[in-house]
């Protein structure tokens, strides 16, 4: 008998956004969106809306290319917060401002989400990594 509840529609919502992500499946990720999603970039400002989402998976498809290995996810019972903790295996092709220069540096690291879920879809996206290793890696 399938499991129907909100916390099982809320995993298979972010287990969802992931697998478009490893797919690199942009518009499939952006259909999983609240319209007024807020994204909260790791160690970097609060950005809101889908358009801006748009432009983030832009910047990222040209500067990275990333997998997520080991990917967890849980939900609370009411289906209203989930998280996700995974394993980044990623190659640095551009450089992304701020960052240092780019030239296929392959980095493995932990990172993980969390997520806000209203009607169905994903309302806010907070990710996390640990920016000094990833910066002794691509160093």
């Amino acid at each position: 008998m399938p499991d129907d509840s909100p916390r099982h529609a809320a995993i298979a919502l972010v287990r969802g956004y992931y697998a478009a992500f490893n797919r690199a499946d942009w518009s499939a990720m952006l259909a999983l969106l609240h319209d007024d999603v807020a994204h909260d970039l790791n160690q970097g400002p609060r950005e809101t809306g889908r358009d801006a989402f748009a432009a983030f998976l832009a910047r990222m498809d040209r500067c990275y290319r990333e997998q997520l290995h080991d990917i967890a996810v849980v939900a609370s019972d009411d289906g209203r917060r989930a998280a996700a903790e995974y394993v980044v295996h990623g190659e640095y092709r551009v450089a992304d401002a701020g960052l240092p220069p780019a030239h296929g540096q392959r980095y493995v690291l932990p990172g993980g989400a969390f997520f806000e879920v209203r009607d169905g879809r994903i309302a806010r996206v907070s990710n996390y990594y640990n920016l000094e290793e990833w910066l002794r890696q691509v160093g």
